[in-house]
């Protein structure tokens, strides 16, 4: 080997040696909560990256929210939040995000409160 062959061998090796590593690209995914339905899917998204412990949201809050209105039985009826005389798939949505959900229906808000 001559000496300009070893002097640009170990420069390349040098350059190597040396060199910036290459930026890290995996991807680290958000976390994802449980299944919700598909309709409430935004509403259990948005509960789940709350930090807080207790979210409330007033009902037009929600309705912009999951873009559609809400049913009527959600104005009126207090075991629609709560699930206590039947459970109905829209509770998926803060159960999933780890929450319940305690209704004022005169002030047309509901207070998620996250599970311990």
């Amino acid at each position: 080997m001559t000496l300009g062959a070893l002097l640009e061998w170990v420069s390349i090796q040098w350059r190597k040696a040396t060199a910036a590593p290459e930026p890290h690209t995996s991807v680290v995914p958000l976390h994802q909560p449980k299944a919700a339905p598909a309709e409430y899917q935004s509403l259990c998204t948005y509960l789940d990256r709350r930090y807080a412990s207790t979210v409330v949201l007033t009902f037009e809050q929600m309705e912009a929210l999951l873009g559609f209105a809400l049913p009527e039985r959600a104005h009126t009826e207090r075991d629609w939040w709560t699930g206590a005389a039947f459970m109905d798939r829209h509770t998926d949505a803060w159960v999933a995000a780890g929450r319940t959900a305690m209704p004022n229906l005169l002030a047309r808000t509901v207070a998620f409160e996250r599970l311990p």
